[in-house]
């Protein structure tokens, strides 16, 4: 009985054109050159990363003349080189390279000064920040044959990396980690929202994550109230719990609240030339691989920063923050519905003091207990519940 399927054998070399006497090389059908532009910039919005795309762009000319057209790009960053190192690459760079050449490889300009003594006071030294120089930079980079510099990698600006983009609507750049070092068992999370200054910010820590065992099974009591909920350990009597000031827990809390807003407005200030250049954006996220903190902008905010120009520190190469009012709350034990224990868990919400009244409305909504994914998510929710307490910041 003979076989149903067809002979993959004959499917391997393009069909001939019908009808074909004697055919050649030019009358042989490419199947995959009927496959519509369309079609292939869903596939190329699916992959993202900037630099499985410049691989794209070498497979053929129909591919590197469509791959300018992507809205959705992916920049992962992999490593931190010094300012000195980056600057010698991009001084023996080729100009006469190709245009896409430059998707293989970005840098990220400093992560300053402040960042780099917060990170020292917070906890051990990455071994991604180990650069002797003054300031640092972030860097996707590759080996080219008589392109490299000394560590054998070129590196690229994120402007010239996405300067042959002409159509992204939805940019994410992966730093390879968190600027803030902390200690093992520590949790810090923030996002901060931009427009031409700082919107809003969240900041989500605790002094330590108890996991729970494999056995157990943990319940969270309601409290049975929609407002305020009471202190496990009684200590909540209109004043901040005295948990909160020992063993170091104020100083600890006051580092993650101005690290992370100097985190964040360092990312804002890194991507001013990205957003000048590419008008089509309509949301940009700066994260890192770690999840410590998310620097977003939608169309608006990316509006504004354009209209309005940002107000940079004088100390360093970050946006200015404004005075703020920030809303804390704490508990000494939270214990989340998947037996997750947070120690010292703190919530700080930011935004600041002069803000125009249609961001206060938008900020007044659920923006809060919303910032975190899951658990913390819940964690925010179930800390929001809480007695509230209310501190002003100077602008810095």
């Amino acid at each position: 009985m003979s076989s149903l399927r067809p002979d993959l054998t004959t499917k391997i070399w393009p069909e001939p054109y019908p009808g074909s006497p004697s055919p050649t090389a030019a009358t042989y059908i490419d199947h995959f050159d009927r496959l519509p532009d369309s079609l292939l910039l869903l596939v190329f919005n699916k992959i993202g990363d900037v630099k499985a795309l410049g691989r794209c762009c070498v497979v053929s000319r129909r591919f590197q003349a469509l791959v300018p057209q992507v809205e959705n790009v992916l920049v992962r960053v992999d490593c931190v080189i010094s300012d000195d190192d980056a600057s010698s690459a991009a001084g023996s760079s080729d100009k006469s390279r190709g245009p896409f050449s430059n998707l293989f490889r970005l840098v990220l300009c400093g992560i300053v000064k402040p960042l780099q003594a917060l990170g020292q006071f917070l906890g051990p030294k990455r071994s991604t920040s180990t650069s002797t120089s003054s300031s640092s930079s972030l860097a996707v980079g590759s080996e080219e044959d008589g392109e490299t510099d000394q560590g054998g990698v070129t590196h690229h600006s994120p402007t010239q990396v996405l300067k042959n983009f002409n159509e992204i609507r939805f940019l994410r750049i992966e730093l390879p980690s968190g600027e803030l070092g902390i200690d093992d068992g520590v949790l810090l999370k923030w996002r901060a929202d931009f427009g031409s200054t700082l919107d809003n910010c969240v900041i989500l820590g605790a002094s330590s994550v108890i996991h729970p065992g494999p056995a157990k099974n943990s319940v969270v009591q309601d409290s049975g109230t929609d407002g305020f909920c009471v202190n496990n350990s009684g200590d909540d009597n209109g004043s901040i719990p005295e948990s909160f000031y020992t063993n170091g827990g104020l100083k600890l809390r006051v580092v993650w609240t101005i690290s992370s807003l100097i985190a964040a407005s360092a990312r804002h200030y890194l991507l001013q030339p990205i957003i000048a250049e590419h008008k089509t954006l309509d949301s940009l996220v700066l994260t890192d691989a770690d999840g410590q903190g998310v620097l977003c902008m939608n169309r608006d905010q990316l509006e504004e920063l354009r209209v309005k120009p940002l107000s940079a520190s004088s100390a360093s190469k970050r946006t200015l923050v404004p005075a703020l009012n920030m809303r804390l709350w704490y508990a000494p034990h939270l214990e989340l519905p998947n037996g997750v224990v947070l120690k010292g868990a703190t919530l700080v919400a930011i935004r600041p003091s002069e803000q125009s009244v249609a961001k206060k409305e938008i900020s007044d909504g659920s923006w809060v207990s919303t910032a975190f994914e899951e658990p913390y998510g819940t964690a925010a929710k179930m800390l929001v519940k809480r007695r509230t307490y209310c501190l002003e910041m100077n602008s810095f």
